[in-house]
């Protein structure tokens, strides 16, 4: 037997342990997503991660090894983690818009091996929510730039049995695309989002392209991609290139290098732990309410990250709030600082503490 086939033997024999291995390891994340589904706790942990790595790398003889077994580890948590989520949240996630969106993208990103199911709306993702359809939906919640997403902030106002569980930010990066063969001196009729076409303003503007508003930008490519026109192109992410068979003509095109949009992971279960709280009231429109709110928070300690306003849509003049403190609401701090603004609000709900995945 020569050198070369003992050691794929021997490789083989390796390889057969650490199947069986992973499936133990497997068996005991289970035990934890458990755990932290009874408890609240998020599946993200930065500093049980960090402790692993150095853990696990000291183990090693061979320090020549070490930063390929980082690696290892690394995509070991990864697979960890997606697992975690599936067990967590369910094997049927809903997600708006058509493969490409950035909502598809984010669902995509966070359950690769779960079922995603496309929605025509965020009032579809919600109603599937409430009727156990699906066991989550992935709702954009805000962007960096543009601010919260109205729609999906009433629609959370307006059904308290809903709460936010974790949150996580996809990085927007816009895309020039165009059919196969297409070149940029091509093009003369560009689809996308508004606000795909704002958030590539700069890069748009003096080119003479005609700019042509779009549902979203997963749509405009699929248009694009319909169409098979050499002068039409479509702005849209890598991802969605890929789908409808686009080139990309001109990557990153746009504004701001750091927009990021918020994703949330909505679902029917109460969340009590992490390190973001939302909460939603309403007080009477009469002077020195809302500063009476603010005062109690204040005198918490409670950072306030985020104040929106926002107009009832069935109440002509009547505006609801939501605040998003930097802390969790299992805490007795917190449920003395509830005790108070529950007494001074017209109407008070807590939607869920969260943390990033």
């Amino acid at each position: 037997m020569n050198k070369l086939l003992v050691a794929r033997n021997e490789i083989d024999a390796i390889d057969k342990e650490l199947a069986n291995l992973y499936e133990k390891r497997m068996q005991a994340v289970v035990k934890v997503a458990q755990y932290k589904k009874e408890n609240g706790m998020p599946i993200f942990d930065e500093s049980r991660e960090k402790a692993v790595i150095e853990k696990n790398t000291a183990y090693l003889s061979d320090d020549s090894l070490k930063s390929g077994y980082v690696k290892v580890l690394n995509k070991l948590m990864e697979v960890s983690k997606d697992y975690q989520r599936q067990a967590i949240y369910g094997n049927s996630i809903g997600y708006q818009g058509i493969l490409g969106a950035f909502s598809h993208i984010a669902a995509k990103r966070l359950f690769p091996d779960s079922n995603l199911l496309s929605y025509s709306s965020f009032r579809h993702v919600v109603d599937a929510i409430e009727e156990g359809t699906i066991n989550a939906g992935i709702l954009p919640f805000e962007n960096s730039s543009a601010g919260e997403v109205g729609d999906v902030m009433n629609l959370l106002f307006k059904h308290p049995d809903l709460y936010i569980e974790a949150y996580y930010d996809l990085k927007v990066e816009q895309n020039l695309l165009g059919i196969k063969g297409a070149k940029r001196e091509d093009i003369k009729k560009v689809y996308s989002h508004q606000q795909a076409l704002d958030q590539a303003s700069n890069y748009l503007r003096h080119r003479g392209y005609e700019l042509i508003s779009y549902p979203n930008t997963a749509l405009a490519a699929s248009f694009v991609s319909e169409k098979g026109d050499f002068d039409k192109a479509a702005i849209a992410s890598k991802e969605t290139a890929e789908i409808y068979g686009l080139d990309i003509l001109e990557d990153n095109i746009q504004n701001i290098d750091s927009n990021y949009t918020r994703f949330v992971i909505v679902s029917k279960k109460p969340h009590n732990t992490g390190e973001k709280t939302g909460i939603f009231f309403t007080v009477k429109n009469e002077a020195g309410c809302l500063a009476e709110i603010i005062n109690i928070i204040s005198a918490s300690g409670f950072n306030m990250s985020s104040l929106i306003s926002h107009a009832m849509p069935e109440l002509p003049w009547e505006y609801y709030f939501f605040v998003q403190l930097d802390c969790s609401s299992d805490t007795d701090d917190y449920r003395q600082m509830a005790q108070e603004l529950i007494k001074h609000c017209q109407s008070y709900r807590c939607i869920g503490s969260y943390s990033k995945i």
